[in-house]
């Protein structure tokens, strides 16, 4: 019995599992998607690589057992974001071979913003989260309690978000309709 008790213990931290080990692997592939998709001097592998770090988001929302998140994430970003990015490169004729205005001479700078704004993000979520366990039996992405989440606590944000979206796409028309009566 002594033998089953020891078997069934907790896993520490220097014990991690198959699902946690993946979970590193896909993490930092998806932080080498985004790294290269900012890094990119072309436009179109930069959004290439932008697929590879959103699907890498959508393997680590798998792997945590939320699985209507995960084809959201596949579905409106790989799917769609991207698709309209795409098009949208080609429809204005972007560059296909490397870009001068891609870069800008600042990448020192631009580096120092993004390591201390990652050193930020890091030491508030880990300050926020360090004794929530996620436990992985129990579905946590289901279409019941996003719905139920959605619709209970986050109505007005949402409203508010769709409202905010309507007016920049308002503001686009207006500002291409302008250009359009200038030439």
């Amino acid at each position: 019995m002594s033998g089953l008790v020891l078997l069934g213990a907790e896993r520490g931290f220097l014990s991690p599992t198959g699902v946690e080990i993946t979970f590193l692997l896909v993490g930092l592939v998806t932080l080498g998607g985004a790294v290269l998709a900012v890094t990119s001097r072309q436009l179109v592998h930069a959004a290439l690589w932008l697929v590879v770090a959103l699907g890498g988001i959508a393997v680590l929302y798998l792997l945590l057992t939320a699985e209507f998140i995960a084809w959201v994430q596949v579905l409106i970003y790989v799917g769609s974001v991207v698709v309209l990015l795409l098009f949208g490169l080609m429809l204005t004729k972007a560059p296909i071979g490397p870009s001068p205005d891609a870069d800008s001479g600042n990448r020192w700078v631009a580096l120092a913003v993004a390591l201390a704004t990652a050193a930020t993000l890091v030491t508030v979520v880990v300050d926020a989260f360090r004794t929530a366990w996620i436990e992985l039996d129990v579905p946590q992405g289901t279409t019941e309690i996003v719905g139920r989440s959605l619709f209970r606590h986050w109505v007005l944000p949402f409203e508010a978000l769709s409202l905010l979206l309507l007016a920049a796409l308002v503001g686009a028309i207006v500002l291409s309709r302008r250009k359009k009566e200038r030439r």
